[in-house]
Order: structure tokens, then sequence, then C-alpha cells
């Protein structure tokens, strides 16, 4: 499971990926909810989740409860791309609970730890041979 926050301070975003152990934290919370970052190895911050995608790709909906899959008449939102006026369609997404069919949580940073913001973000070096 990956986990993506965002500082909407300085527009950036960072993901790591969640401990198979840790995972258990954030099973059954849905979206809007605030969890702690410790789940992500972000102690003393605390996550709004905003978004979630599962293994199939599919979004999530926050009008869709639990986290079971449906097939909305949809509009607009998390699951239409380019939408024209009057254009409905009916698109497979996910409910609003991450479960463990979940491979990504989007958040977004709403209390800041002890840890300097502009550490979580440093580039990933990588290995020069």
């Amino acid at each position: 499971m990956k986990l993506v926050f965002s500082d909407k301070k300085s527009g950036k975003t960072a993901q790591v990926d969640i401990p198979k152990d840790r995972e258990g934290m954030l099973i059954g919370k849905m979206m809007g909810e605030v969890v702690d970052g410790t789940a992500g190895g972000l102690d003393g911050f605390k996550l709004q989740i905003t978004g979630l995608s599962d293994n199939a790709g599919s979004p999530s909906r926050p009008e869709i409860e639990g986290t079971r899959k449906a097939s909305p008449l949809i509009s607009s939102g998390p699951g239409i791309r380019h939408p024209k006026k009057g254009f409905r369609s009916r698109r497979v997404v996910r409910g609003n609970t991450v479960s463990t069919d979940t491979v990504q949580i989007n958040t977004v940073i709403t209390e800041y730890g002890a840890k300097p913001v502009a550490e979580l973000f440093k580039p990933k070096e990588t290995k020069a041979e």
C-alpha cells in the first residue's frame, strides 16, 4: 500500500510505502478522516484522507459507503474524465473506506510534526556506478 501525502503550503507531493504490519492502522478509515502519520513513518504529522485507489485502478467516491464497488451514473468528479455539459456515464468506482484491496491512499498534511517538511520532499538519491 502506498501513502501519497501533499503539502498545501509548498504545493509538493511525495509518496511512501506502508509496511504490511502497519497497514492495519489505516484499514477501516474513511475519506475525510484525519489519521496519524506514523503508519507511513511521518511521526507527529496528521494527515487527512482525500482519495483512494484500488488494485484495479478504480477511484473512490465519497458518496458511496463502505468498501464495495458500484457503478453509479456520474457526471463529474473522480472516475470521469473531461465531462461535457449534460454528459453522464455509468462508471465502476470504489466506496469511501480503506480496505485490503486499497493500493493508494491520497492525503493532505493538516498538522506538522517535528521533522522539517523540506526533508520529507527531498528527492531520493540514485545509486551511481
